[in-house]
């Protein structure tokens, strides 16, 4: 697609985000937070998703949907191509999906706030303790039977080779004692590259791979489960 088109096509884009979170985001906040109905900021957020994807011409193929059990708590674990992986992972695995996420993000007006009402989990990168904290208050949730999706290179790959996987994911699920499910997505480089804002049509690739259970396993089992989900991972990749 020419740069030009592209460009104009972005800025559309980033318009509908900046315009649905001003309008969808306090009103939201005003009902979900006095009336403990936090469902409400995901359910407007799937919207946002839906109208973020049209608007960039995002089309997302999904497969393995068979191995999604809506009422088990899980953590999904997947590789990081592309700032459109976030969005695309969140309208694609759960309706309630929760997310370790980046602590800077607590900076942005608006999302920042929705992020903590809906439950996620900020995580401060360069602080080791307030990282560690932020695992075990992650799997007390999904104890309480909230799923999380995680990307466990941390930040994304500049190439099709994964980068070296974090422990923080897999310690939280076995603290959950919770399944870990393998997650590949692929074709979200063509849509968004690292370094770059422009934002072109492509088709973004789900695989979701069936369950890695944790249930039994300690902490000493960690390396073990992060070599299984891996070349889960990597073999969907391969596909």
């Amino acid at each position: 697609m020419d740069t030009a088109l592209a460009a104009l096509r972005t800025a559309l884009t980033y318009l509908a985000i900046v315009s649905y979170t001003l309008l969808a985001g306090p009103v939201g906040l005003l009902i979900a937070v006095p009336f403990r109905v936090k469902g409400l900021l995901y359910d407007l957020g799937h919207v946002g998703v839906w109208m973020t994807l049209r608007t960039s011409g995002i089309r997302v193929t999904v497969e393995g949907r068979e191995h999604l059990r809506p009422s088990t708590a899980v953590v999904f674990c997947a590789n990081h191509q592309s700032n459109v992986d976030p969005p695309v992972l969140f309208s694609a695995l759960h309706r309630r999906l929760h997310v370790l996420y980046k602590a800077e993000l607590n900076r942005l007006p608006i999302l920042g706030t929705v992020f903590q009402v809906g439950g996620y989990i900020p995580v401060p990168r360069e602080q080791k303790e307030a990282a560690l904290r932020a695992i075990e208050l992650a799997a007390a949730s999904i104890r309480q039977g909230n799923s999380f999706l995680v990307f466990p290179e941390g930040t994304r790959s500049c190439s099709d080779e994964m980068l070296p996987f974090k422990q923080g994911g897999f310690v939280m699920a076995i603290r959950a004692q919770a399944p870990v499910v393998p997650v590949a997505i692929s074709g979200g480089r063509d849509a968004m590259r690292k370094g770059s804002a422009l934002i072109y049509p492509a088709h973004v690739r789900v695989r979701i791979g069936s369950p890695v259970p944790t249930a039994g396993l300690t902490l000493d089992d960690r390396d073990a489960l992060i070599a299984t989900v891996c070349e889960r991972i990597a073999a969907m990749l391969r596909q």
